[in-house]
Protein backbone atom coordinates (compact mmCIF):
# COMPACT_ATOMS: atom_id res chain seq x y z
CA UNK A 1 0.00 0.00 0.00
CA UNK A 2 2.82 2.84 0.97
CA UNK A 3 4.37 1.87 -1.92
CA UNK A 4 0.88 2.59 -4.29
CA UNK A 5 0.33 6.06 -2.41
CA UNK A 6 4.15 7.13 -3.46
CA UNK A 7 3.23 6.30 -6.78
CA UNK A 8 -0.10 7.89 -6.68
CA UNK A 9 1.58 11.12 -5.09
CA UNK A 10 4.36 10.83 -8.34
CA UNK A 11 1.19 11.04 -10.83
CA UNK A 12 -0.48 13.55 -9.13
CA UNK A 13 2.93 15.89 -8.82
CA UNK A 14 3.77 14.90 -12.65
CA UNK A 15 -0.10 15.65 -13.77
CA UNK A 16 0.12 18.75 -12.04
CA UNK A 17 3.41 20.34 -13.20
CA UNK A 18 2.12 19.46 -16.43
CA UNK A 19 -0.87 21.28 -16.00
CA UNK A 20 0.66 24.23 -14.92
CA UNK A 21 2.52 24.64 -18.19
CA UNK A 22 -0.05 23.49 -20.16
CA UNK A 23 -2.66 26.16 -19.51
CA UNK A 24 -0.28 29.06 -20.02
CA UNK A 25 0.15 27.45 -23.25
CA UNK A 26 -3.39 26.64 -24.14
CA UNK A 27 -4.19 30.19 -23.44
CA UNK A 28 -2.10 32.11 -25.54
CA UNK A 29 -3.57 29.26 -28.46
CA UNK A 30 -7.06 30.37 -27.44
CA UNK A 31 -6.33 33.84 -28.21
CA UNK A 32 -4.59 32.95 -31.67
CA UNK A 33 -7.84 30.64 -32.67
CA UNK A 34 -10.67 32.52 -31.59
CA UNK A 35 -11.45 29.76 -28.91
CA UNK A 36 -12.53 32.93 -26.80
CA UNK A 37 -16.02 33.12 -24.44
CA UNK A 38 -17.57 36.45 -25.11
CA UNK A 39 -20.45 37.58 -22.36
CA UNK A 40 -22.41 39.52 -24.91
CA UNK A 41 -24.06 37.69 -26.89
CA UNK A 42 -25.50 35.18 -23.32
CA UNK A 43 -27.17 38.04 -20.78
CA UNK A 44 -26.40 35.29 -17.91
CA UNK A 45 -22.98 35.33 -17.98
CA UNK A 46 -21.07 37.27 -15.13
CA UNK A 47 -17.48 38.35 -16.60
CA UNK A 48 -17.27 41.58 -18.65
CA UNK A 49 -14.56 40.99 -21.20
CA UNK A 50 -13.31 37.81 -23.97
CA UNK A 51 -11.98 34.77 -21.89
CA UNK A 52 -9.73 31.99 -23.40
CA UNK A 53 -10.92 28.97 -23.24
CA UNK A 54 -9.81 25.49 -24.14
CA UNK A 55 -8.95 24.84 -20.65
CA UNK A 56 -10.19 21.13 -21.30
CA UNK A 57 -7.23 20.51 -23.67
CA UNK A 58 -4.91 22.00 -21.13
CA UNK A 59 -5.94 19.51 -18.41
CA UNK A 60 -6.35 16.59 -21.65
CA UNK A 61 -3.02 17.32 -22.07
CA UNK A 62 -1.46 16.66 -18.73
CA UNK A 63 -3.55 13.81 -17.63
CA UNK A 64 -3.06 11.93 -21.45
CA UNK A 65 1.06 12.92 -20.96
CA UNK A 66 0.86 11.57 -17.23
CA UNK A 67 -0.66 8.12 -18.46
CA UNK A 68 1.86 7.68 -21.50
CA UNK A 69 5.01 8.07 -18.94
CA UNK A 70 3.37 6.49 -16.21
CA UNK A 71 2.85 3.37 -18.58
CA UNK A 72 6.20 3.41 -20.08
CA UNK A 73 7.74 3.81 -17.00
CA UNK A 74 5.71 0.80 -16.02
CA UNK A 75 6.50 -1.36 -18.93
CA UNK A 76 10.64 -0.37 -18.47
CA UNK A 77 10.49 -1.33 -14.45
CA UNK A 78 11.72 -4.55 -13.47
CA UNK A 79 11.10 -4.18 -9.46
CA UNK A 80 7.95 -4.70 -7.35
CA UNK A 81 5.76 -4.23 -6.65
CA UNK A 82 5.34 -2.92 -9.97
CA UNK A 83 6.80 -5.85 -11.48
CA UNK A 84 4.13 -8.01 -9.94
CA UNK A 85 1.30 -6.41 -11.82
CA UNK A 86 2.67 -5.91 -15.33
CA UNK A 87 0.27 -8.82 -16.19
CA UNK A 88 -2.53 -7.00 -15.12
CA UNK A 89 -1.53 -4.11 -16.89
CA UNK A 90 -0.78 -5.42 -20.19
CA UNK A 91 -4.68 -7.17 -19.72
CA UNK A 92 -5.85 -3.86 -18.98
CA UNK A 93 -4.47 -2.10 -21.68
CA UNK A 94 -7.15 -2.01 -24.41
CA UNK A 95 -9.52 -0.61 -21.45
CA UNK A 96 -7.27 2.19 -20.82
CA UNK A 97 -6.83 3.13 -24.33
CA UNK A 98 -10.81 3.28 -24.21
CA UNK A 99 -10.77 5.24 -21.13
CA UNK A 100 -7.94 7.79 -23.03
CA UNK A 101 -9.64 7.53 -26.02
CA UNK A 102 -12.74 8.43 -25.04
CA UNK A 103 -11.63 11.33 -22.76
CA UNK A 104 -9.94 12.80 -26.10
CA UNK A 105 -13.54 12.28 -27.70
CA UNK A 106 -15.68 14.17 -24.89
CA UNK A 107 -12.70 16.92 -24.62
CA UNK A 108 -12.62 17.55 -28.41
CA UNK A 109 -16.32 17.51 -28.63
CA UNK A 110 -16.77 20.14 -25.92
CA UNK A 111 -13.80 22.04 -28.04
CA UNK A 112 -16.27 22.49 -31.25
CA UNK A 113 -19.30 23.64 -29.21
CA UNK A 114 -16.79 26.36 -27.90
CA UNK A 115 -15.84 27.00 -31.46
CA UNK A 116 -19.13 27.33 -32.69
CA UNK A 117 -21.80 26.27 -30.44
CA UNK A 118 -24.26 23.10 -31.75
CA UNK A 119 -27.83 22.46 -31.49
CA UNK A 120 -28.69 20.40 -28.11
CA UNK A 121 -30.04 18.19 -30.01
CA UNK A 122 -26.42 17.35 -31.59
CA UNK A 123 -24.45 17.80 -29.14
CA UNK A 124 -26.18 15.20 -27.45
CA UNK A 125 -26.02 12.84 -29.80
CA UNK A 126 -22.03 13.26 -29.84
CA UNK A 127 -22.33 12.94 -25.69
CA UNK A 128 -24.25 9.58 -26.45
CA UNK A 129 -21.63 8.29 -29.14
CA UNK A 130 -19.40 8.55 -26.80
CA UNK A 131 -20.49 7.05 -24.13
CA UNK A 132 -21.92 3.73 -25.50
CA UNK A 133 -18.11 4.01 -26.92
CA UNK A 134 -16.65 2.94 -23.62
CA UNK A 135 -19.38 1.49 -22.34
CA UNK A 136 -19.67 -1.51 -25.24
CA UNK A 137 -15.80 -1.10 -26.94
CA UNK A 138 -14.27 -0.56 -23.21
CA UNK A 139 -16.43 -2.49 -21.24
CA UNK A 140 -17.13 -0.07 -18.32
CA UNK A 141 -20.33 -0.29 -16.60
CA UNK A 142 -22.04 -0.34 -13.71
CA UNK A 143 -23.52 -3.08 -12.57
CA UNK A 144 -25.84 -2.27 -9.84
CA UNK A 145 -25.59 -5.89 -8.17
CA UNK A 146 -27.76 -6.85 -11.33
CA UNK A 147 -26.03 -9.44 -13.25
CA UNK A 148 -28.26 -8.02 -16.65
CA UNK A 149 -25.64 -6.61 -19.39
CA UNK A 150 -28.08 -4.51 -20.93
CA UNK A 151 -29.62 -3.02 -17.64
CA UNK A 152 -25.98 -2.31 -16.24
CA UNK A 153 -24.87 -0.73 -20.03
CA UNK A 154 -28.05 1.44 -20.54
CA UNK A 155 -27.68 2.46 -17.13
CA UNK A 156 -24.13 3.47 -17.24
CA UNK A 157 -24.95 5.35 -20.81
CA UNK A 158 -27.63 7.46 -19.00
CA UNK A 159 -24.65 7.87 -15.82
CA UNK A 160 -22.44 9.66 -18.87
CA UNK A 161 -25.25 11.43 -20.61
CA UNK A 162 -26.35 12.81 -17.08
CA UNK A 163 -22.75 13.58 -15.90
CA UNK A 164 -22.35 15.72 -19.03
CA UNK A 165 -24.42 17.93 -18.81
CA UNK A 166 -24.48 18.54 -14.71
CA UNK A 167 -20.98 19.29 -15.04
CA UNK A 168 -21.41 22.03 -17.69
CA UNK A 169 -24.91 22.92 -16.38
CA UNK A 170 -21.90 23.49 -12.95
CA UNK A 171 -19.57 25.39 -14.59
CA UNK A 172 -21.03 28.98 -13.90
CA UNK A 173 -18.30 30.73 -11.83
CA UNK A 174 -14.75 31.06 -11.65
CA UNK A 175 -13.04 27.69 -10.25
CA UNK A 176 -16.47 26.32 -9.38
CA UNK A 177 -16.22 23.01 -11.87
CA UNK A 178 -12.75 22.46 -11.46
CA UNK A 179 -12.02 22.73 -7.86
CA UNK A 180 -15.33 20.49 -7.17
CA UNK A 181 -13.77 17.89 -9.77
CA UNK A 182 -10.87 18.03 -7.75
CA UNK A 183 -12.26 17.14 -4.63
CA UNK A 184 -14.60 14.25 -6.19
CA UNK A 185 -11.20 12.77 -7.50
CA UNK A 186 -9.29 12.94 -4.36
CA UNK A 187 -12.25 11.07 -2.54
CA UNK A 188 -12.13 8.26 -5.50
CA UNK A 189 -8.75 7.88 -5.68
CA UNK A 190 -8.57 7.23 -1.57
CA UNK A 191 -11.56 4.75 -2.04
CA UNK A 192 -9.97 2.79 -4.72
CA UNK A 193 -6.70 2.55 -2.60
CA UNK A 194 -9.28 1.31 0.39
CA UNK A 195 -10.34 -1.51 -1.95
CA UNK A 196 -6.67 -2.33 -3.43
CA UNK A 197 -7.32 -0.85 -6.69
CA UNK A 198 -4.06 1.16 -7.42
CA UNK A 199 -4.14 1.46 -11.38
CA UNK A 200 -7.60 2.84 -10.66
CA UNK A 201 -6.57 4.77 -7.97
CA UNK A 202 -3.79 6.51 -10.19
CA UNK A 203 -6.32 7.33 -12.65
CA UNK A 204 -8.02 9.36 -9.67
CA UNK A 205 -5.04 10.86 -9.02
CA UNK A 206 -4.01 12.17 -12.03
CA UNK A 207 -6.85 13.87 -13.40
CA UNK A 208 -6.97 15.28 -9.92
CA UNK A 209 -4.11 16.71 -10.40
CA UNK A 210 -4.92 18.03 -13.98
CA UNK A 211 -7.87 19.94 -12.65
CA UNK A 212 -5.72 21.65 -9.94
CA UNK A 213 -3.27 22.16 -11.98
CA UNK A 214 -5.65 24.14 -14.21
CA UNK A 215 -7.45 25.74 -11.28
CA UNK A 216 -4.80 27.76 -10.30
CA UNK A 217 -5.24 29.62 -13.85
CA UNK A 218 -9.17 29.60 -13.42
CA UNK A 219 -9.75 30.67 -9.81
CA UNK A 220 -11.47 34.09 -9.17
CA UNK A 221 -10.49 36.15 -11.39
CA UNK A 222 -10.03 33.56 -14.05
CA UNK A 223 -7.69 34.68 -16.78
CA UNK A 224 -9.20 31.27 -18.95
CA UNK A 225 -12.34 29.15 -18.77
CA UNK A 226 -12.29 25.34 -19.44
CA UNK A 227 -15.60 25.83 -21.66
CA UNK A 228 -17.30 22.48 -23.03
CA UNK A 229 -14.10 21.18 -23.68
CA UNK A 230 -13.16 21.00 -20.14
CA UNK A 231 -16.53 20.32 -18.39
CA UNK A 232 -16.74 17.48 -21.15
CA UNK A 233 -13.25 15.78 -20.53
CA UNK A 234 -13.98 16.06 -16.26
CA UNK A 235 -17.53 14.67 -16.60
CA UNK A 236 -16.48 11.89 -18.45
CA UNK A 237 -13.48 10.65 -16.27
CA UNK A 238 -15.95 11.12 -13.01
CA UNK A 239 -18.02 8.74 -15.10
CA UNK A 240 -15.53 6.33 -15.70
CA UNK A 241 -13.89 6.20 -12.29
CA UNK A 242 -17.07 6.33 -10.30
CA UNK A 243 -18.10 3.80 -12.77
CA UNK A 244 -14.63 1.92 -12.06
CA UNK A 245 -14.35 1.71 -8.25
CA UNK A 246 -15.63 -1.10 -6.55
CA UNK A 247 -17.43 0.24 -3.63
CA UNK A 248 -18.76 -2.75 -1.81
CA UNK A 249 -15.86 -5.03 -0.99
CA UNK A 250 -17.25 -7.78 1.91
CA UNK A 251 -13.64 -7.73 3.14
CA UNK A 252 -13.89 -4.33 4.19
CA UNK A 253 -17.62 -3.20 3.92
CA UNK A 254 -20.09 -4.49 6.23
CA UNK A 255 -23.07 -3.70 4.75
CA UNK A 256 -23.94 -2.62 0.56
CA UNK A 257 -24.45 1.36 2.02
CA UNK A 258 -20.68 1.64 0.21
CA UNK A 259 -22.79 1.67 -2.85
CA UNK A 260 -24.20 4.98 -2.60
CA UNK A 261 -20.61 6.58 -2.34
CA UNK A 262 -20.68 8.19 -5.82
CA UNK A 263 -23.74 10.23 -4.87
CA UNK A 264 -22.33 11.40 -1.80
CA UNK A 265 -19.09 12.42 -3.06
CA UNK A 266 -21.09 13.93 -6.08
CA UNK A 267 -24.08 15.20 -4.24
CA UNK A 268 -23.95 18.52 -4.83
CA UNK A 269 -23.20 18.95 -8.47
CA UNK A 270 -26.02 16.25 -8.84
CA UNK A 271 -28.59 17.66 -6.87
CA UNK A 272 -27.34 21.10 -8.46
CA UNK A 273 -28.59 19.92 -12.28
CA UNK A 274 -31.56 18.41 -10.60
CA UNK A 275 -32.69 21.23 -8.94
CA UNK A 276 -32.14 23.57 -11.94
CA UNK A 277 -33.69 21.16 -14.50
CA UNK A 278 -37.04 21.79 -12.01
CA UNK A 279 -36.85 25.19 -11.77
CA UNK A 280 -36.79 25.86 -15.68
CA UNK A 281 -39.33 23.16 -16.65
CA UNK A 282 -41.47 25.34 -13.67
CA UNK A 283 -40.30 28.72 -15.04
CA UNK A 284 -41.13 27.13 -18.76
CA UNK A 285 -38.08 27.38 -19.62
CA UNK A 286 -35.85 25.18 -22.18
CA UNK A 287 -33.30 22.83 -19.52
CA UNK A 288 -30.62 23.69 -21.38
CA UNK A 289 -30.74 27.74 -21.23
CA UNK A 290 -28.20 29.16 -18.45
CA UNK A 291 -29.52 31.35 -16.07
CA UNK A 292 -29.13 31.89 -12.06
CA UNK A 293 -30.51 29.41 -10.58
CA UNK A 294 -27.14 27.41 -8.94
CA UNK A 295 -26.84 27.01 -6.03
CA UNK A 296 -23.41 28.97 -6.20
CA UNK A 297 -25.80 32.72 -7.36
CA UNK A 298 -27.63 32.00 -4.24
CA UNK A 299 -24.85 32.56 -2.21
CA UNK A 300 -23.60 35.24 -4.23
CA UNK A 301 -27.71 36.78 -4.26
CA UNK A 302 -27.12 36.65 -0.16
CA UNK A 303 -24.23 38.78 -0.60
CA UNK A 304 -21.24 37.17 -0.77
CA UNK A 305 -18.87 37.69 -3.16
CA UNK A 306 -17.69 35.22 -6.88
CA UNK A 307 -14.86 33.66 -4.90
CA UNK A 308 -16.32 33.50 -1.44
CA UNK A 309 -19.39 31.35 -3.04
CA UNK A 310 -17.28 29.05 -4.69
CA UNK A 311 -15.49 28.45 -1.50
CA UNK A 312 -18.58 27.79 0.25
CA UNK A 313 -19.64 25.17 -2.69
CA UNK A 314 -16.43 23.54 -2.32
CA UNK A 315 -16.82 23.55 1.50
CA UNK A 316 -20.01 21.52 1.11
CA UNK A 317 -18.42 19.21 -1.41
CA UNK A 318 -15.71 18.64 1.11
CA UNK A 319 -18.41 17.63 3.50
CA UNK A 320 -20.60 15.51 1.66
CA UNK A 321 -17.24 13.50 0.69
CA UNK A 322 -15.79 13.28 3.33
CA UNK A 323 -19.65 11.45 4.91
CA UNK A 324 -19.04 9.01 2.27
CA UNK A 325 -15.00 7.56 3.35
CA UNK A 326 -17.07 5.76 6.49
CA UNK A 327 -19.86 3.91 4.39
CA UNK A 328 -16.23 1.56 2.98
CA UNK A 329 -16.01 0.46 6.96
CA UNK A 330 -18.65 1.03 8.84
CA UNK A 331 -21.09 -0.76 10.07
CA UNK A 332 -25.58 -0.45 9.26
CA UNK A 333 -26.03 2.28 12.36
CA UNK A 334 -22.88 4.31 11.07
CA UNK A 335 -23.88 4.41 8.02
CA UNK A 336 -27.65 5.19 8.68
CA UNK A 337 -26.17 7.94 10.55
CA UNK A 338 -24.21 9.18 7.49
CA UNK A 339 -27.41 8.82 5.21
CA UNK A 340 -29.19 11.25 7.63
CA UNK A 341 -26.28 13.47 7.25
CA UNK A 342 -26.30 13.22 3.40
CA UNK A 343 -30.60 13.93 3.29
CA UNK A 344 -29.77 16.92 5.72
CA UNK A 345 -27.39 18.71 3.31
CA UNK A 346 -29.53 18.41 0.60
CA UNK A 347 -32.22 19.77 2.15
CA UNK A 348 -30.42 22.57 2.97
CA UNK A 349 -29.18 23.07 -0.73
CA UNK A 350 -32.96 22.71 -1.11
CA UNK A 351 -34.27 25.17 1.48
CA UNK A 352 -31.83 27.61 -0.35
CA UNK A 353 -32.90 27.16 -3.99
CA UNK A 354 -36.03 28.18 -2.60
CA UNK A 355 -35.49 31.27 -0.93
CA UNK A 356 -33.52 32.24 -4.16
CA UNK A 357 -36.55 31.42 -6.22
CA UNK A 358 -38.66 33.90 -3.54
CA UNK A 359 -36.12 36.47 -4.62
CA UNK A 360 -36.29 36.43 -7.81
CA UNK A 361 -39.56 37.04 -7.53
CA UNK A 362 -39.07 39.87 -5.82
CA UNK A 363 -37.35 41.26 -8.17
CA UNK A 364 -34.23 41.91 -5.85
CA UNK A 365 -31.53 42.66 -7.93
CA UNK A 366 -28.18 40.69 -7.25
CA UNK A 367 -25.32 42.52 -5.44
CA UNK A 368 -22.32 43.68 -7.87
Amino acid sequence: MENWIFYCVCAFVCAFVISLLATPACKLLAWQTGFLDTPAAEAHKGHKKSTPLLGGLAMCTAFCCTILLGVIVALRWHGEPVASYLNGLRESMPELLSVVAGAISAMVWGAIDDKKPMKASTKFLGQLFIAAFVVFMGGIRITFFIDNYWISSFGTIFWFLFMFNALNFFDNMDGLAAGTAAIAFLFFGVASLVNGQFFVALLCFTAAASACGFWVYNAAPASIFMGDSGSHFLAFLLSVVSAKVTYYNPAVASTRFAILIPLFILAVPVFDALAVVVIRLKNHKPIYVGDHNHISHRFWHSGMTRARAVQLVHLLVLISSLGALPLLWGEWRTCMVLLIQGIAILLLLSVMQYVGIRANSKNLNPPE
